[in-house]
């Protein structure tokens, strides 16, 4: 029986960051999936943190965790969402974890008394990443996306390591795509293509011969475009692509099918399709994806947060979002509320900034900034039964605003904002409160989740039992569980020994749920999360608006919410 051995496929980028790397890396995963081959995706990211759990979300955005409790970048949830996958901390390779590494296994004396290097015990150390993660996955094909642009000084080793397993593998066992933006100069209304080249020119400067480049652009590139491209990288011109920018990034792996991506990664990496799984075909793909711009309802959803000015901080919320108007027939518009803008009691304030959605969500965050704003919110969504969904922290701020409100606890706070309340409903546990470092130091990862008989959570679920992943330090106060239920707000959901609250829910509420976890990284784009998609029903049943109103109309008629928002600002 001969060998398996699996085809590597290496991802860099060029001149910018943001250029689309990750979208492109999981669009190839799902086309190749498409041929019936297996994959698996791992990121490599330069920084020296062990992982971005540490980092603000005005850094990389929002960190995305896995079910084994990995913090990971961004770039992890497009993988698994597009792949309908989940991954684990093997997909996630820090240049911090790899020099952490090292020096442990330097300390432990495992290098004999050597003198430590770059070359060979971190590119080694990467390489044995690389292939651990192939072969303990057993997949055809593993895509490596670096992290970062060619010429960081930080990704060298990165790039070294890829040099040398280019050396290493067959001729067929790699494959090495360079992504560049093409900009466009209005003055001269030309696409330039000068720093593709001399992106390319460093990458080969360190020994890697890029077999296929996609060039990025918000403009129609005509072909001798990528003939001079060709040309000057050295490149065969039927492997240099251009990819417009789409309205989607749904749309992306339909994009790279009809440029010959996968044709071409099949004939280079020497691959044979198979049939693929029932739904996972191309067309299947992009008839859901085009589905996106065919519906006729709409939904606004307001997302009050504190990290709104990069909306990156909150992706899977808004994918989630996506995927359940999908599901759904309809589209989603979301609106943005800063959190740090308004004063939990200034009702009329908060009515204005919730005057033109039909629903709410509060996402998850750390700090005390905008959680007053985020209490205002949920306060204002609970007596004006707008329907909310509270992730996380949104969760916290929903019991925070009930108790102030239900329970006429005035002073009502998390110790995280107030450390001296007299009735901290949200607080830390024993086991939290010792704690001296930050990173990795949460409820990370996934846990079981019991539902409540006839609860509304079991009902959206269709289960008894949700498993869902968590990334918080502050929990549910036990204490005060009974007045919360006597006064109807029930936990829904509890761990599996019923100490903590997972899920509570307002009975007497058109819908009004939060979750202690984060639904929104278990969402995918053919499989909306329940949670969610109990949303979205709850705003479609609400909004008159959102049931009748055509894409592209020009302005709305007042729905009852909004008209009793209105009331309430005018006093």
């Amino acid at each position: 029986m001969a060998e398996h051995r699996p085809k590597y496929i290496f991802i860099t980028g060029g001149v910018i960051s943001s250029v689309g790397k990750g979208i492109a890396t999981a669009s190839l995963g799902r086309l190749l999936q498409s041929r019936g081959l297996s994959v698996t995706v791992q990121k490599l990211d330069p920084y020296l943190n062990v992982d971005p759990g540490t980092m603000s979300p005005y850094q990389h955005g929002e960190v995305y965790v896995t079910d084994d409790g990995a913090e990971t970048d961004l770039d992890l949830g497009h993988y698994e969402r597009f792949l309908d996958q989940d991954l684990t901390a093997a997909s996630s390779v820090t240049m911090g974890q790899i020099s952490a590494e090292v020096i442990e296994r330097e300390r432990r004396g495992d290098y004999l008394g050597g003198t430590i290097q770059t070359v060979p015990h971190v590119t080694d150390l990467i390489k044995e990443r690389v292939r651990g993660l192939a072969e303990h996955s057993g997949v055809d094909v593993l895509i490596v996306e670096v992290g970062g642009t060619v010429g960081d000084i930080e990704g060298q080793a990165f790039l070294e390591a890829i040099r040398q397993m280019r050396y290493e593998e067959p001729r067929e066992g790699t494959l090495a795509i360079h992504v560049t933006p093409l900009f466009y100069l209005a003055a001269t209304g030309e696409l330039k293509t000068k720093p593709t080249q001399h992106s390319v020119r460093t990458l080969r400067s360190m020994g890697i011969q890029p077999d296929v480049i996609i060039s990025r652009t918000d403009a129609p590139a005509e072909r001798s475009i990528t003939n001079k491209l060709a040309l000057f990288c050295d490149v065969p011109s039927e492997a240099v692509m251009t990819l417009e920018t789409a309205d989607s990034i749904y749309q992306v792996p339909s994009m790279l099918e009809q440029a010959g991506l996968t044709e071409l990664t099949l004939s280079r990496l020497q691959l044979t399709a198979r049939p693929s799984a029932p739904g996972r075909s191309i067309d299947d793909w992009t008839e859901w994806a085009g589905g996106l711009s065919r519906t006729e309802r709409v939904c606004r959803v307001g997302i009050a947060g504190k990290y709104v000015e990069l909306r990156d901080a909150y992706l899977s919320v808004k994918e989630a979002l996506i995927h359940a108007g999908a599901q759904r027939a309809a589209r989603i518009e979301i609106k943005w509320i800063q959190s740090d803008d308004l004063d939990h009691a200034d009702q009329p304030q908060i009515a204005a900034a919730l005057a033109d959605v039909d629903g709410v969500i509060v996402p998850g965050g750390f700090g005390e900034r905008g959680i007053e704003g985020e209490i205002g919110v949920a306060r204002f969504a609970l007596e004006q039964r707008i329907p909310y969904l509270g992730l996380c922290r949104g969760m916290q701020n929903m019991v925070i605003a009930f108790a102030r409100d239900r329970l006429q606890l005035a002073d009502a706070n998390t110790t995280e904002a107030d450390p001296q309340t007299s009735n901290p409903v949200i607080a830390l546990l024993d086991d939290q409160r010792e704690l001296t470092q930050l990173g990795g130091t949460m409820r990370l990862g996934m846990y079981p989740c019991q539902l409540q008989p006839e609860s509304r959570a079991q009902a959206l679920y269709g289960s008894d039992i949700a498993n869902e992943r968590h990334r918080h330090r502050w929990e549910f106060n036990p204490r005060y569980r009974d007045r919360f239920e006597d006064a109807g707000l029930v936990a829904s959901g509890t761990s599996r020994d019923g100490a903590l609250v997972e899920i509570a829910e307002v009975g007497d509420h058109p819908f009004m749920i939060g979750s202690q976890f984060h639904p929104e990284l278990k969402s995918r784009p053919q499989r909306s999360h329940p949670l969610f998609l109990g949303f979205i029903d709850s705003v479609l049943a609400e909004s008159e608006t959102a049931l009748r109103h055509p894409v592209g109309a020009a302005a709305p008629r007042p729905s009852a919410l909004h008209t009793l928002a209105g009331r309430v600002a005018e006093g």
